[in-house]
């Protein structure tokens, strides 16, 4: 590869690469995608279960919906939008019906809500495990709750960073996979798959990118490559960027892991019902059944659970979903399940991990993450949101940022 006319390359092809891509194309400048993956889509993963139904085994919800961008994207692809309440918002017994532990327990989160909504800017970060009661009795399924949206328990999360996430409380999906759509928008645009970006020069005059298929020369270059990758510096700066790294470690990957089953003679559960493993442990996950009236299970895994049953690979995701869901309507019901799909992204090489969080003390580690590098590197991606970090929606906002600041350099030079 000898590409030196290149005006703009944009390493990682996820939700932020492709917005950037095709916010550039449109206004006219030449660039180019380079993923390493043979697909493009970054961490959000449609494929089909083996009757040919699309699972979204990374990104799936719309959240903040009625302000997504995503939602008209798919809209205009022709895709259907599921506008049902999401499945957090109802009772999660299998009946569907309140029981005294679900009424304790939402008393316990919405108390708790309430307290990281007090949190005012001018006060000192500290973790947001410091606002559990103490000795709660809901404190372990909060911090379950927690690696379910975050990725990590409280004792890691930091208050400053939670409480500047901004939700309309709105949250659809796409029938055809969030992953579908996504990868969809970066259809046509100039792309290299399977070619992973190892280093990158810019102490010359043009940019000089080391990938395994040779070197690419370019004006200049958007970042969107997960946050830990940068941590890790997996791909090398020359001149170094201690600054990126070290911001970049302010906001590690969390892990949410998901395993899709397949469930005979379903009839019996209300689609799109929920059901907590155990109400008792921090150690569970979370079952969304016959999700759009499907033969399926959605079971959520998060945190360090999501971790250490990763060494096991699939077979112990299973064994755990079996056991709880075997707890909760016998032992049977084993028997009436079977995996279908799931993507461990903790050991994907070009993620480890689902979407960041900040540790208490490094919000504003984003902020540091999204600055320009002489006008020359530009950087996106969830981590680089302050309000919409750890969504698609948020990627997408971060790359077009970044296109719209490279577009803006270009008529400043003209």
């Amino acid at each position: 590869m000898a590409d030196s006319d290149i005006e703009v390359v944009i390493v990682g092809a996820g939700a932020a690469g492709i917005a950037a891509a095709r916010r550039l194309k449109e206004a006219g400048i030449g660039c180019l995608l380079i993923e390493a993956r043979a697909r493009l889509g970054g961490r959000a993963l449609t494929t089909n279960d083996p009757f040919g139904m699309p699972i979204d085994l990374g990104c799936g919800w719309l959240h903040s919906a009625d302000r997504n961008p995503w939602t008209g994207i798919a809209e205009a692809q022709g895709r259907t939008i599921d506008r049902t309440p999401p499945p957090w918002m109802r009772a999660t017994t299998p009946t569907g019906a309140p029981s005294p532990q679900q009424t304790s327990f939402q008393k316990a989160i919405l108390k708790f809500r309430a307290r990281v909504a007090a949190f005012s800017e001018e006060d000192p970060d500290r973790a947001a495990a410091s606002l559990l009661a103490p000795r709660g009795r809901w404190n372990d399924l909060l911090n379950a709750v927690s690696t379910y949206y975050s990725g990590a328990e409280l004792d890691r999360i930091s208050l400053r960073d939670l409480v500047r996430y901004e939700d309309t409380g709105v949250n659809w999906r796409v029938v055809e996979g969030y992953g579908t759509a996504i990868a969809a928008h970066g259809a046509g645009l100039p792309a290299r798959l399977g070619c992973v970006v190892e280093a990158i020069d810019h102490g010359g005059r043009r940019l000089e990118l080391q990938t395994s298929e040779g070197t690419i020369r370019a004006d200049r270059a958007i970042i969107t490559v997960p946050s830990d990758l940068i941590a890790r510096e997996a791909i090398r700066f020359s001149p170094g960027l201690p600054d990126k790294a070290e911001a970049a470690s302010g906001l590690p990957l969390g892990l949410a892991d998901k395993l899709f089953l397949s469930l005979a003679d379903g009839e019996e559960f209300e689609a799109d019902s929920r059901l907590w493993g155990s109400m008792d442990r921090m150690d569970t996950a979370t079952y969304h059944i016959r999700p759009f009236g499907r033969p399926q299970i959605e079971s959520y895994f998060g945190g360090c659970l999501a971790a250490e049953l990763e060494k096991g690979g699939e077979a112990a995701f299973f064994d755990h979903a079996s056991s709880e869901l075997a707890g909760a309507f016998g032992r049977k019901f084993a028997a009436r399940i079977k995996p279908i799909g799931m993507h461990a992204w903790k050991t994907d090489p070009y993620a480890r991990g689902s979407y960041s969080y900040a540790l208490p003390g490094k919000a504003d580690c984003r902020a540091v993450l999204a600055a320009s590098v002489d006008d020359r590197l530009f950087f996106a991606g969830e981590a680089c949101s302050r309000n919409d970090y750890s969504t698609a929606h948020g990627a997408y906002l971060t790359g077009v940022e970044a296109a719209k600041r490279i577009i803006a350099c270009r008529r400043s030079r003209s």
